[in-house]
């Protein structure tokens, strides 16, 4: 009976030993359970969040507008496009030119220095991006409100005319041979420097005057085949590819300038553009300090206008040999307003060359340079009348009055959405060998003469 009493007890002792091991198995398995519930519920999250994010990143933020002309949209995407393509072609620019100078960098630094500058100012670059293709959204859709449609195939041929590539088989049309053009002359006689007085009797023939200058044809582009333009073009594609630019943002850009060619036609027709605007004729003496200026003005004074600047353009070449300030002057014939502003005389001279009476001296009119130099100018308009503009003047009318009517157009229907300034793009970047330091020229020693004893 003891043996069976203590078989039985290990037995029970057995069982709860089990029950408690189960019980504790079973704990710990939904311990385990909720844990996996918990890393894969966080899991989840982390993948819905990143996945939210991606396809924010690319899919919807892209497709956002940075601004909005009218009902039309410029989404990021495509702003940040052109960003990349303004950026490759600078970058390419500076590339040419480096191969073209034999690698020298100081020369490039030197003329492209502000192309440069502008692949470091990304905010100004993708603000006139911006402004750019605003104003190419209401050249379009003028052109569409007119019916007029820029295809496929307006486009090609503009890509082709860039390579001179005209169509197989196809020369380029022959520019009208221009009339000839008659070096402008100062409308006075320059007091000579010598005056001959004796008169050396000979018997050597009178030169044959020389024949009037004869108009020179313009430059004729030479037609390439079209297996070069299509390797020409095929080069310039790859190296924009290279460069993160595809071939759809190239020719938007060239749908986008012949929006604007194909629109300042018709503004020409429908506003319409004059070819005939009021020109002036003057001769102009500049100063650069006021102590000269007002030595000129009391020249003028004394001697009058005319006699003044004729005696500072025929002065002789050193300035030790005169007596007269430190002057120019010269004359400019039949000039626009805006022509003579772009001049660099500055808006106060070309407002005073429409304003004066002709043949009436000015007083001296002084303009900012815009570096911390101010020039001193004493103007007398000679002639004023309505005049034919000339083909670049009747070029820069048609631009004025274009972006007048895009102005005009976006007034009050341009939208900016400041997500840009965040989203610039900094890429293609430029080779750090652009930024280099130029090689100093090498001094040569200055070898002096052996003097004999």
């Amino acid at each position: 009976m003891a043996k069976k009493s203590k078989t039985t007890s290990e037995n029970e002792a057995l069982q709860r030993q089990s029950r408690k091991e189960i019980l504790i198995a079973r704990k710990n398995e939904r311990q385990l359970r909720n844990i996996r519930i918990a890393v894969i519920t966080v899991a989840a999250l982390i993948i819905l969040v990143i996945g939210i994010a991606v396809v924010n990143e690319l899919f919807l933020t892209p497709a956002r507008a940075v601004a909005t002309v009218g009902d039309t949209e410029i989404s990021l995407r495509d702003w940040e496009a052109r960003v990349r393509f303004e950026r490759a072609q600078r970058i390419i620019f500076l590339e040419n030119q480096l191969n073209s100078f034999g690698g020298d960098v100081g020369i490039i630094q030197q003329f492209a220095g502000n192309i440069i500058n502008e692949l470091f100012d990304p905010e100004s670059m993708g603000q006139d991006a911006l402004n750019t293709m605003a104003n190419e959204v209401v050249m379009c859709q003028a052109l569409q409100d007119r019916g007029i449609e820029i295809t496929d195939a307006d486009i090609q041929k503009q890509i082709g005319l860039a390579y001179a590539f005209y169509g197989e088989g196809v020369s380029p049309t022959q520019q009208p041979e221009p009339t000839a053009t008659i070096q402008p002359t100062p409308s006075l006689t320059p007091i000579p420097t010598a005056v001959i007085t004796d008169i050396v009797p000979t018997e050597t023939a009178f030169p044959t005057p020389t024949a009037g200058p004869t108009g020179t044809p313009f430059p004729t582009a030479t037609p390439v085949s079209e297996q070069e333009f299509q390797d020409q073009f095929g080069e310039f594609m790859t190296q924009l590819d290279d460069l993160g630019v595809d071939e759809s943002t190239y020719r938007s850009v060239v749908r986008a300038q012949l929006c604007s060619e194909r629109l300042a036609e018709v503004l020409t027709d429908e506003l319409p553009i004059s070819r005939v605007a009021p020109q002036a004729s003057l001769f102009v003496i500049s100063a650069d300090t006021e102590e000269s200026a007002n030595e000129v003005a009391a020249l003028v004074d004394s001697e009058g206008f005319l006699t003044t600047w004729n005696t500072i353009i025929s002065r002789p070449d050193d300035p030790e040999a005169t007596e007269l300030p430190a002057t120019n002057a010269f004359e400019l014939l039949w000039r626009t307003q805006s022509n003579l502003q772009q001049s660099g005389l500055g808006s106060e001279v070309a407002a005073a060359a429409f304003e004066l009476p002709v043949n009436e001296p000015s007083n001296i009119i002084a303009v900012d340079n815009g570096d911390d130099t101010t020039t001193y100018y004493l103007i007398m308009v000679s002639g004023r009348e309505d005049r034919e503009l000339s083909a670049s003047d009747f070029q820069t009318r048609q631009s004025e009055e274009l972006q007048g009517f895009i102005d005009e157009q976006l007034a009050g229907n341009l939208q900016i959405n400041d997500l840009w300034r965040n989203r610039v793009p900094t890429l293609p970047a430029l080779d750090p060998k652009f930024l280099a330091a130029p090689t100093p020229t090498p001094e040569v020693p200055q070898v002096l003469p052996t003097v004999a004893p």
